[in-house]
């Protein structure tokens, strides 16, 4: 491919990531304290879990018929900027709510767009980075996104300490929310025809997917079961006195910071070694559990720096690795299958590992360790088949 082909595809990636960066700014700043929000407003601990636990449920299970949808009706500008819409202006809409059930609506509202948006929108990266690399171009996209994710909650932090209201900072998020749809527009006026930037497509297929993506999908279910989510982590830090809590957010954000290094370093690995490069993600990454959990502060910072690792292969790697085991017109489709698996496997681990804290941290770490583990011979064997 020429070199203004490739450089026509890392503009539209490099545009989809503004478009993130400032996304993950917007609701990614909001998650940093919807907790204390629906707290203030009168909702229980067991209504905040709940809350949460249903609207990353619903976010990841609602891909799978957002996928289907753009593969059948090829609407994949009009799905993405609808979920986009409705995922950024549920944010700042929440400085409108009055109560903790109305506030509880629009969190979920939130993942529902992003639900909506996330199938398309990758279908559309597998386009523009089969010439630049797709481990590269969806890693370049992950780093600019959390990017965003370390942006966000900093502001909203700053607004918070400087106004004291909750309200104030939900309304503050609402310039990075039009940055976000104005930078959408811009792509999509640009760039009308995405999968005009992949010049050959893989033959089209009729129905299903091959054994070597649902293999694949075994082993990215094992990592998402055995990943033990932020939350619980804080928690342990805080209820063990291992991090001060005022160290809490910078822990995670040093997780993020690592994260978006990650999915430039393993997206560049995967272009050259393929899945090999996620089976040593997963190595590395499972060493995170130990550290975090038994842990002093230095060794709770290394864990978290791990977890950061995992995340971001995970958000690059395994985003990318789809997009070449199936036919170009079943790739929302497929990252629809893909992401109701993981956020189905994400959340049934995350409830079995909060079962496993009050019982045993020896056996949460070790389920958590054992299973990611366990991926890595089935992304061997995936990488035989597939290279």
């Amino acid at each position: 491919m020429s070199d203004a082909a490739r450089s026509k595809a890392l503009k539209f990636v490099v545009l989809l990531g503004v478009v993130s960066l400032m996304a993950d700014m917007t609701y990614e700043g909001a998650r940093s304290i919807t907790g204390p929000f629906l707290a203030a407003l009168g909702a229980s601990g067991a209504a905040v879990g709940i809350v949460a636990g249903f609207g990353e449920l619903a976010g990841y299970g609602l891909r799978l018929v957002s996928g289907v949808i753009s593969d059948r009706t090829r609407k994949y500008w009009a799905l993405t900027i609808t979920g986009y819409a409705v995922n950024l202006l549920a944010v700042p809409a929440l400085s409108l709510a009055g109560r903790w059930e109305a506030a509880a609506a629009l969190i979920i509202l939130e993942r529902t767009g992003k639900a909506l948006r996330n199938p398309p929108r990758d279908a559309m990266l597998s386009h523009a980075t089969a010439s630049m690399g797709r481990g590269w171009g969806f890693g370049l996209h992950e780093a600019m996104d959390q990017a965003g994710a370390v942006a966000g909650p900093l502001l909203v932090a700053a607004v918070v300490h400087s106004q004291s209201d909750y309200r104030v900072a939900f309304a503050a998020l609402l310039i990075p929310a039009i940055l976000a749809l104005a930078a959408l527009a811009a792509a999509r006026f640009l760039f009308p025809r995405p999968q005009d930037l992949e010049p050959i497509a893989r033959p089209l297929a009729t129905s299903g997917f091959p054994r070597v993506f649902w293999v694949y999908l075994g082993g990215v279910a094992l990592v998402a079961a055995g990943y033990a989510d932020f939350p619980l982590i804080a928690y342990h830090f805080q209820k063990a006195s291992v991090v001060p809590p005022a160290w809490i957010p910078i822990f995670y954000a040093v997780a993020m910071g690592v994260d978006a290094l990650a999915a430039l370093v393993f997206g560049w690995m995967f272009d050259r070694i393929g899945l090999i490069a996620l089976a040593v993600s997963s190595f590395l990454a499972a060493s995170f559990a130990p550290l975090a959990f038994l842990g002093g502060f230095w060794g709770a910072l290394a864990g978290m720096a791990l977890w950061g690792v995992g995340m971001g292969a995970q958000e690059s790697i395994m985003r990318a690795a789809v997009a070449g085991m199936v036919a170009s017109n079943r790739r929302g489709t497929a990252y629809g299958v893909f992401n109701a698996g993981y956020g189905l496997m994400w959340f049934c681990g995350s409830a079995l590992l909060g079962v496993l804290y009050d019982f045993s941290i020896a056996g949460l770490i070790a389920f958590s360790v054992l299973a990611q583990l366990a991926s890595i011979p089935l992304f061997l064997w995936a990488w035989r088949r597939h290279g």
